[in-house]
């Protein structure tokens, strides 16, 4: 039977010679890797089950989200992790090395055809060089590092090609930010995408990762390029192998096929709350900013940096405009002060940190406050993911124009003159934090009974459910408080949530990051499940195995569901009944997986 890429990487981890879409079963990870936040919660599984570590030579922790060690809840859970390390002799990629998924590749740790995982969201970049990453919750990296397998649902597999040239003005940003105008955030979820053309096939390494790490801004489980010849030496150097890549058979079979014309693409920008929501620069030209962003595991290569460097060379930054740059790895950091990249940062007036997520995370430079504008290169602008205020994501080129100019432009539209401030009153509101919450239920029925949240909202991503400020927290009893506190509208939801409420929403619930506590601040809650159209990919994952009951429905037109309603669901079944008039629709039931975790209580 012919199959994909992703569908060959799977069977050739697993005991199985052929796979197929919705198969669920166990493969072996490569890659086992847990970061500075998810970290401290897989240790606690491990000890707390009294799990072995199954193979250390393949076993990991990267410190990327806080390697300034600015906040002290990250440097006990750093030290924790370190602590576990030491004492099973686990490598340890600390805080000089930079973002992990960019490390394993320089290190040759990952390589086409191979397999990973890590909390971060962000794991299939490894698609970029033809392998197989994804983000994952704490219990699954805890199992990964036990096991050396997960369980794992294969994706459907859509094929994109990119025809025509692609003009000389549009970055790799730019291309995935018009993909994303296309796609937007759900209509390839939990999809495996598969990037074809004659011109992707001379996308060069450093391309191939911005584009791959904004497949979780797209919903899909992950975006694939067959390797070409520069990533095949590149990872043969790296590893010191010859490499044999994984390629798709010439007859696969594809859930969906999208000829592309790349030749129309034009530079683009994500207004500020939606990755997805991306329009021509245009639109957004002399859009005044406050400060700029360079890095992230999207934008912090050396190519990017390189390109910066030639846009501001001899220039200043914008009087009043903030402009900070991370590079990804320590050895691009190193590489930019080898070539003077560094001086001519530092000359322009741009301040540069040591290499991590940075503005993603929220212990590093990169964040803003309210009120202020920010022009990033990230893969993010959810509200309140790079700080409190708006934030535009933008190319490399465009974001170093724009701080040149002191507000948003391309490169060959930087003024003579840069703009200037003018005095404005800034209302600036402090928001008290939460502090009440309700207490978890203990019974696990297989059908239950509550009442709605009727949020009729869809791509309401881990940002939104459970901030970043609060990562640090890895009690359970903690995170109810916390619940939607970004989410415009619902902020005072966890005041309001009532011991056995339902929540039910509409697509793409739970995108963006792997965090855990997304889920599981619903369960500090006693919220009784969650109903949705269909769930981020991580998401999914983190609450099957958390035993947090969730359903997808295709419909419920047939029910007049209101905010408020009494509605009855059985997992076994599907079967949804809004007990107000005994009208029902029939969601999906649970999988034989899901039903095993949730009623042995979770994945241990």
């Amino acid at each position: 039977m012919a199959m994909t890429i992703i569908e060959k990487i799977i069977a050739n981890h697993s005991k199985f010679d052929v796979v197929k879409p919705g198969d669920i079963v166990d493969i072996e990870i490569d890659i086992r890797a847990a970061r500075d936040f998810g970290g401290p919660n897989v240790v606690k599984h491990i000890r707390e089950h009294n799990l072995s570590v199954d193979d250390i030579s393949k076993t990991f922790f990267t410190f990327d989200t806080n390697p300034t060690g600015s906040d002290q809840k990250y440097a006990i859970n750093q030290h924790i992790c370190r602590t576990f390390a030491r004492e099973k002799n686990i490598k340890v990629f600390d805080i000089n090395h930079g973002i992990g998924t960019h490390t394993f590749i320089e290190e040759g740790l990952a390589y086409p055809g191979a397999t990973a995982v890590t909390t971060d969201s962000h794991a299939n970049i490894m698609g970029a060089i033809g392998a197989f990453g994804q983000g994952m919750g704490d219990k699954d990296i805890a199992v990964a590092f036990n096991k050396g397998s997960v369980w794992f649902k294969v994706p459907s597999s859509v094929k994109i090609n990119l025809n025509g040239k692609r003009p000389e003005n549009v970055s790799a940003k730019d291309v995935v930010l018009n993909l994303l105008n296309r796609f937007g955030a759900n209509s390839l979820l939990q999809c495996s995408v598969e990037i074809y053309g004659e011109d992707v096939d001379k996308f060069t390494l450093d391309e191939r990762i911005t584009i791959s790490s904004m497949g979780t801004e797209m919903g899909t489980i992950i975006i694939l390029f067959p390797p070409n010849k520069e990533v095949i030496d590149y990872t043969s150097a790296k590893t010191g192998r010859k490499i044999e890549p994984v390629f798709a058979d010439e007859n696969a079979k594809y859930d969906k096929i999208f000829d592309i014309d790349m030749s129309k693409f034009v530079p683009m920008v994500s207004l500020p709350g939606k990755p997805h929501d991306t329009v021509d620069i245009i639109k957004a030209y002399k859009q005044k900013i406050d400060s700029a962003f360079i890095g992230s595991c999207t934008n912090g290569r050396i190519e990017d940096l390189r390109i910066v460097a030639k846009i501001i060379k001899g220039k200043k930054i914008a009087p009043g405009v903030v402009l900070k740059i991370v590079p990804a790895t320590d050895a691009v950091w190193l590489q930019c002060l080898e070539e003077g990249i560094i001086k001519i940062f530092k000359d322009a007036g741009a301040l540069v940190s040591n290499a991590g997520c940075a503005g993603c995370a929220a212990g590093q430079v990169g964040q803003n406050g309210a009120g202020e504008i920010t022009i990033s290169t990230g893969n993010r602008n959810f509200p309140g993911k790079q700080g409190k205020g708006s934030v535009f994501l933008a190319s490399p080129a465009t974001t170093a124009a724009s701080a040149i100019a002191g507000y948003i432009t391309t490169t060959d539209n930087i003024p003579e003159k840069p703009a200037i401030f003018t005095n404005k009153k800034i209302d600036i509101k402090i928001e008290k934090i939460k502090t009440s919450y309700s207490s978890k239920i203990k019974d696990k029925p297989t059908s239950v009974e509550g009442r709605v949240w009727y949020i009729k909202h869809d791509d309401i991503d881990t940002d939104m459910i459970f901030h970043n400020r609060y990562l640090a927290i890895t009690d359970i009893n903690e995170m109810g408080q916390y619940a939607f506190d970004n989410l415009q509208g619902y902020e005072d939801f966890a005041k309001k949530a009532k011991n056995g409420d339902i929540i039910v929403v509409n697509k793409n619930f739970g995108a963006g990051s792997s965090r855990q506590q997304a889920v599981d601040c619903f369960k500090s809650l006693g919220v009784q499940a969650i109903l949705a159209e269909s769930y981020g990919a991580i998401y999914e994952r983190n609450a099957i195995n958390a035993a947090f009951p969730i359903v997808t429905y295709k419909t419920l037109e047939n029910i007049d569901l209101k905010h408020g309603d009494k509605i009855k669901v059985n997992f076994e079944t599907g079967e949804i009944i809004n007990l107000e008039n005994n009208k029902s629709v029939i969601g999906d039931k649970f999988s034989e997986v899901q039903l095993d975790i949730y009623k042995n209580g979770g994945l241990f």
